[in-house]
């Protein structure tokens, strides 16, 4: 890859970190990306979407080619806040580049990536000129960071409405642990959220014949919650596992029995577990110990698998050609927008290394920026050899 490819990837990157895109805010970093894909050729679709309830986002398809074979780059310009932004070294929204190291809001999670492929897509159509007669596409939504219901589900929605298909997707999420070219992520396990109130009658502590507590009754539906080992996971998952989030009573006093107790857990399941089996436990359960109570269940992902073969085998060569590492084919990790993608196409995940998201100085080698559009790049000519 030549000097100008990486620098116009960091150029690209710091664009995008300069625009203040904290979910669900764009603050033009859709327009950057824009304007660095229409002029390569892309068919440029912005989709905004809203629902009641939720804040209205704006998203963007862009499309180079209407046939062959179709690879799409999945990712998302919103990040989350910065936290103390005095605690930043570097101004996080300035993008700036010192001693090697790409600082900023979002330089990890996922603008370097973004703006790495799109780098790579361009320097690949450079190369094969009007010839070229596949499809490569990038999916961009500003609704990943936070509830994801206007962004990246509606858009596979809008694309399969109007008759378009993706072939293969590689969502450019933050994969590896510590150095780049570690891991590649082939699926992800799914995420259950339970909120659990068990209602009592309120009354004094002395004359608990004419109240009913319910706190004795939540421990007792999490102990038994806890007690169960959901799996021992399999080949590709690690075990499924419940935690217990919160535990709430809101009572001030030591002398009143509290009408109502509260719980929040979450379950993080592989495919040895389905929502609808978890749930049907859950309320087993509560219906057994918990007496009068609600047990509100949200669903954030079913688990996924996208089996090892030809596509993961791609990517992880064209990992292993430029750095020098053979990735881990992995599942770790929490949720991400593949468990959207992988309903529509065989899905994978590689981008920078996340030891600094979502902290204070996130930050990442501009080496690291480099070799990964070079990554990308040995992607595209593999999968369109």
């Amino acid at each position: 890859m030549s000097d100008g490819t990486a620098r116009d990837a960091i150029a690209l990157a710091q664009a995008l970190i300069r625009c203040d895109s904290v979910t669900p805010r764009d603050a033009g970093a859709l327009d950057v990306l824009q304007g660095a894909l229409a002029p390569l050729g892309f068919a440029c679709h912005r989709l905004p979407f809203s629902e009641a309830g939720t804040a209205d986002v704006d998203n963007l398809y862009a499309r180079f080619g209407d046939g062959g074979r179709h690879f799409c780059f999945a990712g998302h310009t919103d990040v989350v806040p910065v936290g103390d932004h005095a605690a930043w070294r570097h101004d996080p929204f300035a993008g700036d580049v010192a001693d090697g190291i790409l600082h900023g809001r979002g330089a990890a999670d996922m603008k370097g990536a973004i703006a790495a492929f799109t780098t790579a897509a361009a320097a690949f159509l450079d190369d094969r000129g009007a010839g070229f007669d596949g499809s490569i596409s990038l999916l961009i939504t500003g609704d990943e960071e936070g509830p994801a219901v206007n962004g990246t589900r509606k858009m596979l929605d809008w694309l399969e409405a109007r008759g378009e298909r993706i072939d293969h997707c590689l969502v450019g999420e933050p994969t590896n642990p510590a150095e780049l070219g570690e891991m590649v992520k082939i699926g992800r396990r799914g995420s259950l959220t339970g909120r659990l109130t068990v209602n009592g009658t309120q009354g004094h502590i002395a004359y608990p014949h004419l109240a009913d507590n319910p706190v004795p009754r939540l421990v007792a539906v999490l102990q038994r919650l806890n007690e169960r080992q959901l799996d021992a996971g399999n080949a590709h998952f690690q075990p499924s596992n419940l935690e217990v989030t919160t535990v709430d009573v809101g009572n001030p006093a030591t002398n009143v029995i509290p009408a109502t107790a509260r719980a929040t857990f979450n379950i993080r399941f592989n495919t040895e577990q389905t929502a609808d089996g978890l749930s049907a436990w859950l309320r087993e359960v509560c219906d057994e110990a918990g007496g009068d109570h609600v047990l509100d269940i949200e669903v954030g992902g079913e688990p996924f698998l996208t089996a090892p073969g030809p596509f993961t085998e791609l990517i992880a060569d064209a990992v292993a050609a430029v750095t020098g590492r053979q990735p881990e084919l992995s599942t770790t990790g929490g949720t991400s927008d593949a468990r959207f993608i992988q309903r529509h196409c065989p899905v994978a995940e590689f981008g920078l290394a996340g030891r600094t998201m979502h902290k204070v100085d996130e930050q990442v080698p501009v080496a690291d920026v480099a070799a990964l559009t070079a990554i990308y790049r040995q992607i595209l000519e593999r999968y369109f050899a």
